[in-house]
């Protein structure tokens, strides 16, 4: 009998319990919030985008101003992003497998952009290399621009982006322990052998999991490459910045058309995510035990 009422009474508080109309409610809460949230605007970018014909939209992507903004985030991203991936490697390594004096404060830095408006984050590095500074005037007179230049856009990018691998890789490694480590190391294996060998393998889908979200955030960055760009059209506009530029000129097809460009490579972001785990989700899940 009381077993009996113990598992009436675990039925009744499981969360998986609830009734099948519940459950098709909350369900469609869910699906009803991201059909507004997120399918809305995104249909409503690509019919914008589309609106004139295709030979408006082709015509506005391969714009002299455009081709500058396109080539402009890639290369951002191509430099921002790696650098990241070296960080999040490095600092996930430190914090998961040792223990060190400081090591709370690294990880509040660490999530430190998280918190942090990315407007405020342009505004220090202008405070940093500003004519009113020491550094600007320094690198200057040997010929070095950091704001209103690529270096400056760099940098913005890679400050707002560089939790991503890390925050992905530090409780991967947390998770695995030093177990697989100090296994190769005892079997005569240097440094660079176990992690190329045994570290690297062991967290390749949550490296490649940080780094598509890394490049999505880089080549998406408006904030604080607005502050340190100058917004020099042709030079230091990336495309969320010519979207910008070009719907405040009221040239909306246009505007759309290059955010309809943004879209599809979040699209395309979510789309690899999501075959990987499908393809790999038995190795990956078995990776992260």
């Amino acid at each position: 009998m009381a077993t009996k009422l113990r598992a009436r009474t675990h039925r009744r508080i499981s969360p998986t319990s609830e009734s099948r109309l519940v459950q098709w409610i909350l369900i469609g809460i869910a699906f009803v919030f991201m059909a507004i949230i997120l399918l809305m605007p995104l249909y409503a970018v690509f019919h914008e985008a589309l609106a004139k014909g295709l030979n408006t939209f082709f015509a506005a992507l391969v714009e002299k101003d455009a081709q500058a903004a396109i080539r402009l985030t890639l290369l951002v991203a191509a430099i921002a992003v790696p650098l990241n991936v070296v960080f999040g490697l490095a600092a996930s390594w430190a914090i998961a497998k040792f223990e060190f004096k400081g090591k709370a404060f690294l990880i509040t830095l660490i999530d430190l952009p998280f918190s942090v408006s990315p407007v405020i984050s342009g505004l220090v590095y202008v405070l940093l290399f500003g004519a009113g500074s020491f550094l600007g005037p320094f690198l200057k007179s040997y010929g070095i621009e950091v704001l209103f230049a690529l270096p400056g856009i760099v940098l913005a990018t890679i400050f707002v982006t560089f939790p991503f691998v890390a925050r992905e890789l530090i409780p991967l490694m947390q998770d695995q322990g030093t177990g697989d480590e100090e296994a190769a190391l005892s079997l005569g294996a240097n440094g660079w052998q176990t992690f190329w060998r045994v570290t690297l393998p062991n967290i390749k889908w949550g490296l490649l999991y940080g780094v598509l979200l890394c490049n999505a955030r880089a080549m998406g960055e408006f904030g604080a490459v607005a502050v340190v760009s100058g917004k020099i059209r042709g030079q230091t506009t990336t495309m969320p910045l010519q979207v910008e530029m070009l719907y405040n000129e009221y040239n909306a097809t246009a505007a759309f058309a290059l955010a309809s460009l943004l879209a599809l490579l979040a699209l395309v972001t979510l789309v690899l995510k999501s075959a990987l785990e499908w393809r790999y989700g038995d190795e990956i899940a078995a990776s992260g035990k």
